[in-house]
C-alpha cells in the first residue's frame, strides 16, 4: 500500500463517517466534486447542503449534480449555516482557498471559515467528521490556516479528536487535512 494523497484520504474518512440517509454539508461547493461525492453517499433519502459565495461555484455545483434531487445550493458564506441547517448531520467538509480556476482574490476568510466550522461542530453526530482541506499557499491563505489550527488545537478532548494529515518534505505549502470527530461523552 502506498501513502494515500489528502484528497483520497479526505474521501476515505468522510465515507467512513457518512451514512445512507444521513444529512451533510459541503462548507466550499466550489465546482461541486465533494457535493456530488456527498450526493452519492448519503442516497435519496438523505441531503446535502452546499455553501458557496460565487454564483459561478453554484452553476458549476448544480450542472456536477443536476441529475440528484437531494441536494440544496445555497449561494452564500458558509458562516450562515445555521440559518440553513438545523438537522444533525453526519459530516461536513471544505476545502479553503480560492475556487480553481476562478478569481483568485476570492478566498475564504478565517472569521467566516471558524464560525462556519463551529456551527457545524454543534450540529455534528456522534462519530461525524468535519473535513477541512487548507490550501495555504495564497495571499492570505496563512492567516486562515493559522486561525483555523489554533481554533482546533483548542477544541476539548473529551469531545473531540482532531488528526492533521499532510507530507512535510513537499514544498509550496501543499495542502493538508484537519479532520474532527465528535467523541461519545461517557
Amino acid at each position: 500500500m502506498t501513502l494515500m494523497r489528502v484528497l483520497p484520504f479526505t474521501k476515505l474518512l468522510l465515507e467512513q463517517a457518512v451514512e445512507a440517509g444521513d444529512h451533510v454539508i459541503d462548507g466550499t461547493a466550489g465546482n461541486g466534486h465533494d457535493t456530488l461525492f456527498l450526493a452519492e453517499l448519503v442516497g435519496e433519502d438523505g441531503k446535502v447542503y452546499a455553501f458557496d459565495i460565487q454564483a459561478d461555484a453554484i452553476k458549476a455545483t448544480r450542472e456536477r449534480v443536476k441529475d440528484f434531487h437531494n441536494v440544496e445550493l445555497i449561494h452564500g458564506s458558509h458562516a450562515e449555516i445555521d440559518q440553513h441547517v438545523t438537522s444533525p448531520i453526519g459530516a461536513a467538509v471544505f476545502n479553503l482557498g480560492y475556487l480553481p480556476k476562478g478569481d483568485h482574490s476570492i478566498i475564504t476568510k478565517a472569521g467566516s471559515t471558524l464560525a462556519a466550522i463551529s456551527q457545524c461542530l454543534h450540529l455534528l453526530k456522534v462519530h461525524g467528521i468535519v473535513a477541512i482541506v487548507i490550501y495555504s499557499g495564497h495571499e492570505g491563505g496563512s492567516e486562515e490556516r493559522d486561525a483555523v489550527m489554533e481554533f482546533v488545537s483548542q477544541l476539548p478532548q473529551v469531545q473531540f479528536d482532531v488528526l492533521q494529515y499532510q507530507f512535510i518534505n513537499q514544498q509550496h505549502s501543499p495542502p493538508f487535512l484537519v479532520a474532527i470527530e465528535k467523541k461519545r461523552i461517557k
